[in-house]
């Protein structure tokens, strides 16, 4: 009994408590391409780089706050600077609209000419990124802090493996409900909401029902800007700050929206959460689990891992194409590409 517990502690502690943070942080991001995608009918490539300057921001407020020697005790002094990122990455993507993709929207443009318009966008967004922070990791975390730590898990239970919880895997978990929560009830229960719903549904009804198209393009740039830097600082304090990784998670991220469904939120809150568990599940070495639940003459001698750690964008792509081939509308049947 005592190896099986062992077994699933060691499952919990690797597999489960990291794919649902990553899955947290996917399906807030995801939720950013499914808005743009609902309400102004493109899909915005440039969804990482917002993640990385959004995170940028905030960590150049972070590191103002902790030089001034502000700090939230048990929680990162990030969570006081995201306002600011959050504030200063809708003013960008603002702008950007005014001076980008406004002009498309007037000469009603393909959907085509929206993608490349947001591919030079986040070459642009890139490029302004290193340009202030460089293009180096950095931490802008205010050390390891633990909900759960291993000796306090070890001395509770007596087992020899360990369930670790950090700070930031319950913070991002807890953010994510709360934000989620949050983004449909305004969608359901008020009136821009329901306005935003309506435009998404059929844009020439509701512009003859009264409905102000750019307050609804401005409201949906800046829920866009919240859950992107809030999904970028919450992988940041996770897995650090690396430029390169957010332009890593563009293709889990799409991969997320297709496989729940384009233009769903609800799908796309699923499918971060199946494209997470699916990366990890697959990358994990299983060798010293199956050792706690195999008699000793057969437990293994190798790592026993499906895939590399190297291919988890590869698993991404591979969940993408294949419900593209089987089911194009995604698990919740949303729009078809």
């Amino acid at each position: 009994m005592t190896d099986v517990l062992n077994a699933l502690v060691l499952f919990a502690n690797f597999i489960f408590v990291p794919a649902l943070t990553y899955g947290s942080q996917l399906a807030l991001g995801a939720l950013g391409v499914t808005m743009i995608y609902s309400v102004l009918r493109f899909s915005n490539f440039a969804q990482g780089e917002t993640m990385a300057f959004g995170t940028v921001i905030t960590i150049l407020g972070t590191w103002g706050l902790q030089a001034l020697g502000v700090n939230l005790g048990f929680l990162p002094t990030a969570l006081l600077a995201l306002p600011l990122g959050i504030a200063v990455t809708a003013g960008l993507l603002l702008l950007t609209d005014k001076y980008v993709y406004r002009y498309y929207r007037t000469q009603r443009s393909a959907s085509i000419t929206f993608v490349m318009a947001s591919l030079g966008v986040m070459f642009i967004m890139n490029g302004l990124i290193r340009l202030i922070l460089g293009p180096g990791d950095q931490n802008f975390t205010d050390g390891e802090r633990f909900v759960l730590s291993a000796s306090a898990f070890k001395e509770w239970s007596g087992l020899d493996e360990v369930l670790v919880i950090r700070t930031t895997q319950a913070l991002t978990v807890i953010l994510a409900i709360i934000l989620v929560a949050l983004l449909f009830w305004f969608l359901q229960k008020t009136k821009t909401g329901k306005a935003m719903r309506a435009y998404a549904d059929n844009e020439n009804l509701a512009l003859l029902s009264g409905i102000n198209p750019d307050r609804i393009v401005m409201i949906t740039w800046i829920i866009t800007a919240a859950f992107a830097t809030t999904a970028g600082v919450l992988y940041g304090l996770d897995k650090g700050y690396k430029p390169l990784a957010y332009f890593h998670l563009l293709l889990p991220i799409f991969a997320a929206v297709i496989v729940g469904g384009i233009g769903r939120p609800i799908g796309a809150i699923a499918g971060g959460f199946i494209i997470a568990f699916s990366e990890v599940i697959l990358t994990y070495a299983y060798k010293k689990f199956l050792a706690y639940l195999l008699p000793s003459d057969l437990a293994p001698d190798g790592l026993v891992q499906l895939l590399s750690t190297e291919y988890k964008l590869a698993i991404s792509f591979i969940i993408l194409v294949v419900v593209l081939l089987i089911k194009p509308t995604g698990l919740f049947k949303g729009k078809v590409i």
